[in-house]
């Protein structure tokens, strides 16, 4: 049995909503057919943006989203996506798939977008095959109020009102799509774009995004921050507020990649160990990070991260089109409380991505839209957004798993919200033994409020058009009520999320 003690009076610091975000990539029919189905679509739509899908991202409580990618943001050029669309450029997508990409969705679609779904933005700019002028001009055409050639040109566009842009990240990978530069070389042109990214709205800041490592590169983040805090030691809070981290689960390597639905129990476990592996990445990157910013102002903002298999049969391999399993669910778990437990370093994340492509939280065929397991959980954790960590500790955690592939059983993360609601979520990472868990707190007294789980025996299951709710979001009741906490009986392969408030 294992053991987890919540000291519910030890708040750790605070869950930021940003941890919860999505990324939307111009890449395979994550933006057209996904979200955007245009205006005249007979798929029930508002100015272009499927009904169901924003119905569905509303629930979740989407806190941020990022926008155009990815690959595809270094070689996005703003101007191409505004004004009639008839008008718009036309180009080949070189990164993914080869397709035309229309234009068809730009900017005013993208903040739209962000209007109806309730979150903020966060749009990433073009350092690769961009200039400094075509940047500073879309933060210009986007954000200024007054008399300019751009906000003029937004005006006639059909806006004249200025949004609020609430992250810029400057350049995306840099370090390979990007322009396969150097951190002592990206850092230099990141200075040099970042102080063109203007803040013309003093009361909407816009927080500026540096591009960090891939994966394990701790090289990168020591060349950037070295070099970016020795020119600029004085300024160097206010020249970055993130620095990027892009973090992949590639179960059998990154060529080979493997399948989404067809797996072993080794392989299985081969998964759940690269998940955690985020928590490595996290405290050694924190660690280089600590070293030029021990006061942490400077926020770790892994925004892509997720599972990515081999893509679907008969599907176009450039659109990263896979299912969902209950494999995927896990991986979530188990990343959100990772973030959940290093909330004093991650103050924003982006899951890869939001509809049709990895592991995304939504899938649609046409006029039909699926919730895939992942969706469910992170439903399950939206009660985490803007709560504070407690402080919890397991103990007695069995290891399991096959050969070199071992992984803890349970992982957990704890919190509580302002109105003093406490929020467990737990993974129980065997594919086959349930797990009892003695929960205690410092203080008992406490009634269950909620209790929900997403499971399913056959570590395969996902849901599909023809069987939408294989796996879902479903009421828990296998628990019981002590005097000093919850005795949890979790089943095998599960995600369980309890909610406790003084009785």
């Amino acid at each position: 049995m294992a053991k987890l003690v919540i000291n519910e009076w030890k708040k750790e610091g605070r869950i930021e909503p940003e941890i919860y975000g999505h990324f939307s990539e111009h890449l395979g029919r994550c933006i057209y057919e996904g979200i955007y189905v245009g205006e005249n679509s007979e798929i029930p739509n508002v100015n272009g943006m499927r009904t169901d899908v924003v119905d569905a991202l509303k629930e979740l409580k989407v806190p941020v989203l990022r926008w155009p990618g990815g690959c595809f943001a270094d070689e996005y050029h703003w101007r191409d996506g505004i004004g009639p669309k008839e008008k718009r450029k036309k180009m080949i997508n070189t990164h993914w798939g080869g397709v035309v990409e229309d234009n068809s969705f730009g900017t005013h679609e993208f903040m739209e977008l962000c209007r109806q779904i309730g979150c903020k933005t966060y749009i990433n700019g073009n350092l690769g095959s961009g200039t400094v002028q075509e940047m500073s001009e879309w933060v210009e055409y986007l954000t200024f109020k007054g008399v300019s050639p751009m906000a003029d040109m937004r005006t006639e566009n059909g806006h004249e009102e200025p949004w609020v842009v609430d992250y810029f990240g400057v350049g995306n990978e840099n370090w390979g799509c990007g322009g396969n530069m150097t951190p002592e070389f990206y850092a230099n042109e990141y200075r040099r774009y970042q102080t063109y990214v203007r803040n013309y709205d003093e009361k909407h800041p816009i927080k500026k995004i540096c591009c960090g490592a891939n994966v394990d590169d701790y090289g990168w983040t020591e060349g950037v921050l070295k070099t970016a805090y020795h020119h600029c030691a004085p300024q160097f809070h206010g020249l970055m507020d993130y620095l990027s981290l892009h973090y992949y689960v590639h179960p059998e390597g990154w060529e080979i990649k493997g399948s989404a639905t067809d797996f072993n129990d080794q392989v299985w476990y081969k998964t759940m160990n690269k998940a955690l592996y985020m928590n490595t990445l996290v405290e050694r990157h924190g660690a280089i990070m600590d070293q030029y910013d021990p006061d942490k102002k400077i926020g770790m903002c892994v925004d892509e991260w997720g599972s990515w298999y081999t893509c679907e049969p008969g599907t176009n391999p450039g659109f990263l089109y896979q299912q969902n399993t209950v494999r995927d669910a896990l991986i979530a778990g188990i990343t959100l409380n990772i973030f959940n437990k290093h909330c004093d370093r991650v103050k924003m994340a982006a899951l890869a991505q939001m509809v049709n492509v990895l592991q995304a939280v939504l899938l649609t065929e046409g006029s039909k839209m699926i919730k895939t397991p992942t969706y469910h959980v992170m439903h399950m954790y939206r009660h985490h957004q803007g709560a504070d960590l407690l402080q919890s500790s397991l103990s007695e955690v069995e290891e399991i798993g096959i050969g070199e592939w071992k992984v803890p059983k349970i992982t957990e993360s704890v919190s509580i919200d302002e109105k003093g609601a406490i929020t467990l979520t737990m993974n129980n990472l065997s594919i086959e033994a349930a797990e009892t868990v003695e929960v205690r707190f410092a203080e008992g007294g406490y009634k269950v409020t909620e209790a929900k789980i997403v499971t399913n025996k056959d570590m395969h299951a996902h849901n599909t058009f023809e069987a939408p709710e294989e796996v879902v979001e479903a009421d828990f009741a296998d628990y019981t009520v002590t005097e000093s906490g919850l005795d949890v009986n979790m089943p095998a392969n599960s995600v369980v999320e309890i909610r406790v408030e003084k009785a």
